[in-house]
């Protein structure tokens, strides 16, 4: 076994130059492709559309709490429900950054493989749900998306530094919790598993070993990069790579929020073809693996580390990113407390001052509990769904608590919880 320290440091170091890179490709992405070209190929509920979701969910690093309004986006735009739903499942599972990283941990016979279940489970996901969901017309925003395409940056250095800020702010302050929580898991269990852990245990492989690791995975959230040292040092422990694939496959896809969501949002019969969908593709994609692949090695590099300046320097770099965003959202978090506490404040005041009856939502800011915020994506998304009402000034989400203080204009507080739901979150009733 090696010791905790050096188990954390190696994998920074294997980790770090491909999740920067892959991050740096996805900021390109999202600065020099252009929404409605998206939108445009995923209206028709046909095959196509199907297929061409899942190809643009493939490289994108989104979690599976974050694609699920990045999704409703789409549908609203006009997307249909097989193609939101195929960019539903694909996308969690994959990512130009998790591809880097599955490669570098586990090699890229993995990585590929990887890519293609998660690029076919879109598909079949899509496909399904277009043959047993009536197609309803979606409310189109293009005309909206259109004005924000026109709003991108037009230069090249402008487009490079706005592929940096949303690299850096966006994905990488969505996950960098996560992230942390992903590489001291990894470390623990290769500093405490022995290399043989499960080698001898009937449990670990086979379709019981994949019905474990699914059990595990489809109620937790992890997000797909973060879920990779995880799967290398329960495979360096002795884990079958069929078992560990469904774990990849699964975990991310799948977690109680996303299932909450999509049912809100979507509905039971979607939900229904999402969840088993997951379940039957990553179990036979795992029992695939296994089958074609026991002649190619995964070998785990968690073991061999390479010091060279190269990964140093990106592990430094990407310690010193997550500090800066941590201490970004610290700071946020205890801005948006005490604007909280100052609201809760007021509104106690108005309560023992006022009439009975008086609607205290007049003083120009409200809370409201909001469920299902597990990231930075979903703070975001929250925030922009309520500022796109025209009487809101300012929404702020606090993730610690669930709670949002909204400054503005008087709003029905239906529009609001509309908006909120709309965006796949849900307020909770205040006692």
């Amino acid at each position: 076994m090696i010791d905790f320290p050096a188990a954390l440091w190696g994998i920074l170091l294997e980790l770090a130059p491909s999740l920067l890179v892959g991050l740096f490709i996805a900021g390109l992405i999202h600065a020099y492709v252009p929404a409605a070209v998206i939108r445009r190929g995923l209206s028709r509920p046909d095959l196509g559309s199907v297929v061409r979701a899942s190809v643009v969910g493939v490289p994108l690093p989104l979690c599976s709490c974050g694609v699920i309004p990045t999704a409703l986006g789409l549908r609203r735009q006009g997307a249909s429900p097989g193609a939101a739903t195929s960019f539903m499942i694909s996308t969690p599972q994959t990512g130009v950054d998790s591809i880097l990283v599955t490669a570098a941990f586990l090699g890229w016979p993995f990585a590929i493989f990887k890519l293609v279940a998660a690029f076919v489970t879109g598909v079949v996901g899509g496909v399904l749900v277009n043959r047993t969901v009536p197609a309803e017309p979606a409310a189109s925003d293009a005309a909206e998306a259109d004005r924000a395409d026109d709003d991108r940056p037009r230069g090249s250095l402008a487009r490079i530094i706005e592929a940096v800020r949303y690299a850096v702010f966006d994905l990488l302050g969505a996950i960098n919790t996560w992230l942390i929580i992903g590489v001291i898991a990894a470390a623990l269990v290769t500093a405490l598993t022995p290399a043989d852990f499960f080698a001898g245990r009937p449990w670990a492989g086979g379709l019981l070993g994949m019905l474990v690791m699914l059990a595990i995975a489809l109620p937790l959230y992890v997000c797909t990069t973060a879920s990779v040292p995880i799967a290398a040092s329960l495979i360096a422990a002795g884990l079958p790579a069929g078992s560990a694939l469904v774990f990849l496959m699964a975990g991310p896809a799948t977690n109680l929020v996303t299932i909450g969501a999509v049912y809100r949002t979507l509905g039971a019969r979607v939900l229904s073809v999402y969840l088993g969908t997951v379940v039957v593709m990553s179990l036979g994609f795992g029992l695939l693996f296994d089958q074609l692949l026991t002649s190619v090695p995964v070998q785990t590099l968690i073991h061999e580390h390479q010091q060279g300046w190269l990964s140093v320097l990106s592990a430094l770099g990407l310690l010193a990113l997550m500090a800066m965003l941590g201490l970004r959202q610290y700071r946020a978090r205890r801005q948006a407390q005490a604007r909280l506490a100052s609201v809760q404040a007021a509104e106690a005041g108005m309560q023992t001052d006022a009439q009975p009856g008086l609607d205290t939502r007049a003083a120009g800011a409200r809370i409201l509990n909001v469920k299902g915020m597990t990231c930075g994506h979903c703070v975001a998304t929250v925030k922009q769904a309520l500022e796109s009402i025209e009487q809101i000034d300012e929404a702020s989400p606090d993730l610690a608590t669930g709670q949002v203080v909204i400054r503005g204009r008087l709003v029905e507080t239906r529009a609001l919880e509309q908006a909120i739901e709309s965006a796949g979150f849900q307020v909770a009733k205040r006692d």
